[in-house]
């Protein structure tokens, strides 16, 4: 299941023995679920096009706690690729947030001092706890959680290697090369000569230039 449908289960998903639900719910599960895949493979203009859908969907409702949640997807995947701009869409609707979505967007930008760690998604408690996301499976979810711990100062080069190779077997080229190039800086300032030109190379290919 992808990351932007678990992410907003909980307020868009209906029971099969419910009536078909309104049509803007699968609507913006598809736009959100294309704008995730259209960012981390680094196609930008089509991934704004359909978070543009997503919130235009969910902003139909006029609930703001809607909205600030299809905002939230928007930060996670920016954070996967260690891409932070203060998530302003979420912060002009934190009023209207609830808790949960509050305490998911300190855990973000990397504010875990008094955070209120038992509102968040069960994993990332973990994370928290643990400074690392050995627990977490999902491979967009890993790089959300590595994402956090960078912005928070806790990353380790482990933690570092993993989100790496998440982003590899996905094909994610924005964040590889994000994390490539974390990587890159660490074996400079080891001064591991062979893991750079490695790394150089890994980049290189990613990015089209070799």
């Amino acid at each position: 299941m992808k990351f932007a449908t678990l992410t907003i289960a909980l307020v868009l998903a209906g029971c099969a023995s419910k009536p078909a639900p309104p049509s803007w719910q699968p609507n913006a599960r598809d736009a959100l679920d294309g704008f995730t895949d259209d960012y981390l493979r680094g196609n930008t203009a089509a991934a704004n096009a359909e978070f543009a859908r997503a919130r235009r969907e969910t902003a139909s409702t006029g609930r703001a706690d809607l909205v600030a949640q299809v905002e939230l997807v928007r930060c996670a995947t920016l954070a996967a690729s260690l891409e932070f701009d203060d998530c302003p869409g979420f912060a002009a609707l934190a009023t209207d947030a609830n808790a949960q979505q509050r305490a998911y967007a300190a855990y973000l930008a990397g504010r875990w001092e008094g955070l209120d760690v038992a509102a968040l998604p069960e994993q990332h408690r973990a994370v928290v706890g643990s400074g690392s996301m050995a627990g977490v499976a999902d491979p967009l979810s890993k790089l959300v959680a590595a994402g956090a711990l960078f912005k928070a100062g806790r990353i380790k080069p482990a933690e570092v290697e993993a989100a790496t190779e998440a982003a590899s077997a996905q094909g994610w080229r924005r964040p590889l090369l994000m994390w490539l190039g974390v990587q890159e800086k660490q074996a400079q300032a080891a001064g591991n000569t062979a893991a750079l030109e490695h790394i150089k190379r890994r980049i290189a290919l990613a990015s089209g230039t070799r």
